[in-house]
């Protein structure tokens, strides 16, 4: 789903501050149109994320850039993991 800016900071309860903060920090990775930034429901779980780090767990700005570019390795690895799979799969029903 295609979440519009102004949606995006009432849904993740964050000012437009807070938010040009976490694009420039490359926390967040929204998509740039004429009508401004759109946002994904990932961006949206990533924003809560962010925010319950901060909040809840006091991971400062340092931890956090760690925490996400992990997560962001893990999900590739994932991702590259799925595929591997499912090209080995495909191939031994070819054969």
């Amino acid at each position: 789903m295609i979440i519009l800016e102004h949606q995006f900071l009432e849904q993740a309860r964050i000012d437009r501050q807070t938010l040009q903060i976490w694009i420039e920090e490359e926390w967040l990775l929204p998509k740039q149109s004429a009508e401004g930034w759109l946002f994904s429901d990932l961006d949206l779980a990533r924003a809560n994320l962010i925010i319950d780090l901060r909040e809840n767990m006091g991971v400062n700005d340092a931890g956090l850039d760690v925490i996400l570019h992990l997560l962001d390795q893990m999900h590739g690895l994932r991702r590259a993991m799925s595929e591997l799979i499912g090209s080995m799969n495909q191939e031994s029903r070819s054969k």
